[in-house]
């Protein structure tokens, strides 16, 4: 159950609807999130009431085509794993939403089960023996 910002500059609707979907499915692909495990916040900063900053840190130089992409999950994900989604997410940003692959900054912050509360006031995750949670 990962959860998903992408923020983004002068993206526009369609290109932000364009990053979702490349995450979302390289999630799918990746990770083995179901297809309808789908939790996202988009937000297109305009450059005057919200902004971006980037730098050409490590030897990757970005631009205003900078994309931000936070996923907070569940810990436990092999790192072979974690380099492919990685990989996978900068592939369909490039080919669905034309970002540039030097441009999209992935960051992964891994929690407990106890963490998340999908709704209801009630950590379903952290629940006596998988109670509540389909599939598990």
């Amino acid at each position: 159950m990962p959860f998903v910002r992408i923020d983004a500059l002068g993206a526009g609707p369609e290109r932000l609807d364009a990053l979702g979907r490349a995450v979302h499915e390289a999630l799918v692909e990746t990770i083995g999130i179901p297809p309808d495990d789908r939790f996202q916040v988009l937000t297109d900063h305009d450059g005057v009431n919200g902004t971006l900053r980037y730098g050409g840190y490590l030897g990757v130089r970005r631009d205003e085509g900078i994309v931000y992409v936070a996923i907070t999950l569940r810990a436990g994900r092999a790192d072979e794993r974690k380099r492919a989604l990685y990989r996978r997410i900068a592939e369909l940003a490039h080919a669905y939403a034309g970002t540039e692959p030097r441009n999209v900054f992935v960051v992964l912050t891994e929690n407990a089960p106890v963490d998340w509360s999908l709704g209801e006031g009630v950590a379903r995750y952290a629940l006596p023996d998988g109670e509540g949670v389909p599939g598990r």
